[in-house]
């Protein structure tokens, strides 16, 4: 039985060598991260070339940094619950280790019970199974537990991680508006990260089964096809992206379905069909069908062979002391079952073989990966990737250079000031050069103008989605103004939740509003017949179909009355309120305290407003005070 202690020994060697290789970057993923910070984002992330493309993915010094960049986030710490589960994956793996050893002896000595007509051994052997089932079904599923708890718990750990950065502060709607370098957040938030965390975890498995036996062919093999393998990091980054695209512009087709009542347009379904990328997909199928060819033969067939030759020697060599005192059908007997676990090995180092097959597909969506982590970081700092050289091109003759995030925003209550701001547009168009206008609680200001002419804009910038370029921004806290648009969002929840958002019921709570004073918001706004009708609070609808387009808009104001904002921004959004509607919301507005930027072509709403702001579209503004014979020019 040399050869099955041989085969037994190695095998759990190499799964206690996988639990000692896991330990051992925990132990040292601190240091290596420090390392890599040294030597900057071009060993952490996927670098930027002077031609513009990314490097390639490839299992290589940059890999492991970025994989053990990762690992501090999806095992934050030696003993936690993950390092419990690859501790369970391991220990399983050794059992059933010790349970496939026993299953090949006692399926031998059935056999030879079979052969020998011994019915009482085989009775012994065949009972001795049953009796074993459930301990070997057991650990199998506790193996496939460990295995599906442990995806689970990366993935989970992962996109709390990725999310908690998307969605700090505006990071999502910078990444999509002001940065050009993530094309699908979703894509990667969502079905990369299950894709990548599932990868690593068989790859964790994979490598954990197989024996350290014939390391050198596992070697030469490895680097064999690891080298052949490369240009599938690469490939699978760009077919991740290109089904992002593809996702992304079919889904453009629900917004059409709201928006128009035609067909689907031509130019449309050729974009589709450009996005699709079929030349692409057609040229990976073939390398995989390539891959798969030298795969099998390497992995598994040449790892056959190479098992046979291992198992054969000591009974080919009549000088081995196994030929002295054997008989030959005990030879024969040994053979066979050793045989047998030989075979079992070879076929586990086929699966180290081909997890380097598995790694360098992981190359690919680490690289996305770390790239998303990149962005959201420098998002969050302040830090924007687009077209800026050429914003500097555009102004250069006017010695006029923009830089995001270059100016200064100061928190003070109860005023708006925008001081020698330049208003501007991520892409760099320059709207208004030099921005100057002050305004206090308790002043109304209309802004208009031309469609395009910088009034979205303008409360972008105020709203802090957009950065400022320059000058100088007193605003109250973002939390004290609030945003009111001619489409209002109603929210997923009860009736409740749509007076309340972005609030919940708790915070609505510990403000001390009652359901009472809800309902008087709602009388204002001439909405109360929606209480009445669904005769609870807590009545739960899908009020982006149930409310029609004025009762939506009044249900914002009704919104604006509960938070109270020392600002209130109204864009366009009493458009489908009836004039005396309107009149009464304005009215309240300014015995509440509530001061108005209004944008809205509507003359009636001139007599509510002390200050105008128009601008013209071509890069000059007036900010001026409302006469009578302004309201009565406006009427």
């Amino acid at each position: 039985m040399a050869v099955f202690s041989k085969y037994l020994t190695a095998k759990n060697s190499s799964i206690a060598g996988g639990i000692l290789l896991v330990l051992y970057l925990l132990k040292h993923r601190r240091r290596a991260h420090k390392q890599a910070g040294k030597k900057g984002a071009s060993d952490q992330v996927v670098n930027t070339e002077k031609d513009g493309r990314k490097d390639r993915a490839a299992v290589d010094k940059v890999f492991f940094l970025r994989i053990i960049q990762i690992l501090r986030i999806m095992v934050p710490r030696v003993f936690c619950m993950e390092t419990a589960y690859l501790m369970l994956i391991a220990t399983m793996l050794v059992a059933r280790t010790y349970c496939d050893v026993w299953m090949i002896q006692n399926g031998t000595m059935i056999e030879s019970a079979i052969i020998g007509r011994s019915t009482k051994d085989f009775k012994i052997y065949l009972f001795s199974f049953i009796k074993f089932m459930p301990l070997i079904a057991l650990i199998n599923n506790f193996l496939k537990l460990g295995l599906n708890e442990l995806k689970l718990r990366f993935r989970e750990r992962l996109t709390k991680k990725l999310y908690d950065q998307y969605l700090q502060g505006f990071t999502y709607y910078k990444m999509g508006n002001l940065d050009n370098r993530i094309a699908n957040a979703d894509q990667l938030l969502t079905q990369d990260v299950e894709k990548f965390c599932n990868s690593v975890v068989d790859l964790y498995s994979n490598l954990s089964k197989g024996p350290a036996i014939m390391m050198s062919y596992l070697l030469i093999s490895g680097l064999f096809l690891t080298r052949l393998r490369r240009p599938i990091g690469k490939m699978t980054v760009t077919e991740q992206r290109y089904e992002g695209e593809y996702r992304y512009v079919n889904s453009r087709e629900k917004l059409l379905c709201k928006s128009l009542l035609c067909p689907f347009p031509n130019s449309d379904c050729k974009h589709i069909y450009f996005v699709f990328q079929v030349d692409h997909l057609h040229n990976f199928i073939f390398f995989r069908f390539t891959m798969g060819f030298v795969d099998s033969i390497i992995a598994k067939y040449l790892a056959t062979v190479v098992g046979y030759l291992v198992v054969s020697r000591p009974f080919l060599n009549l000088s081995h002391p196994r030929h002295l005192h054997s008989t030959h059908s005990e030879l024969l007997e040994d053979y066979y079952q050793s045989g047998r676990m030989l075979l079992r090995m070879s076929q586990a180092l086929g699966r180290i073989v081909l997890a380097g097959r598995e790694m360098t597909r992981l190359s690919g969506f680490t690289a996305r990966i770390t790239e998303l982590m990149k962005v959201l970081k420098e998002l969050n700092a302040g830090k924007y990737e687009r077209t800026m050289i050429s914003m500097q091109e555009k102004d250069s003759a006017e010695n006029l250079v923009l830089v995001p995030g270059s100016g200064q925003i100061i928190n003070k209550d109860n005023i708006i000031k925008f001081d020698h701001t330049p208003l501007a547009t991520p892409n760099g168009d320059i709207l208004i050069r030099d921005l100057t206008f002050e305004v206090r609680s308790g002043t109304n200001v209309l802004v208009c103008g031309p469609n395009g002419c910088g009034k979205s804009s303008l409360f972008r910038v105020l709203g802090e989605l957009w950065p400022l370029f320059g000058g100088q921004l007193t605003k109250p806290e973002r939390g004290k103004l609030f945003y009111v648009p001619q489409r209002p969002y109603m929210t997923l929840g009860s009736l409740r939740d749509q007076v309340i958002y972005p609030d919940t019921y708790d915070e609505q709570r510990k403000k001390g509003i009652s359901d009472q004073v809800l309902k008087e918001y709602l009388d204002n706004v001439q909405l109360g017949h929606i209480l009445e009708r669904e005769g609870t609070w807590d009545s739960v609808q899908d009020w982006m179909d149930i409310l029609s387009g004025g009762e939506k808009q009044r249900m914002a104001m009704a919104r604006l009355f509960y938070h109270k904002p020392q600002f209130a921004i109204l864009d366009e959004c009493t458009s489908a309120v009836s004039v005396d509607v309107e009149d009464y919301i304005y009215s309240h507005c300014r015995t509440v305290g509530i001061s108005l930027f209004t944008v809205s072509h509507r003359k009636s709403l001139w007599k509510h407003h002390e200050y105008y702001l128009h601008m013209d579209g071509r890069g000059n503004y007036e900010f001026k005070p409302i006469t009578e014979e302004t309201v009565e020019f406006g009427s």
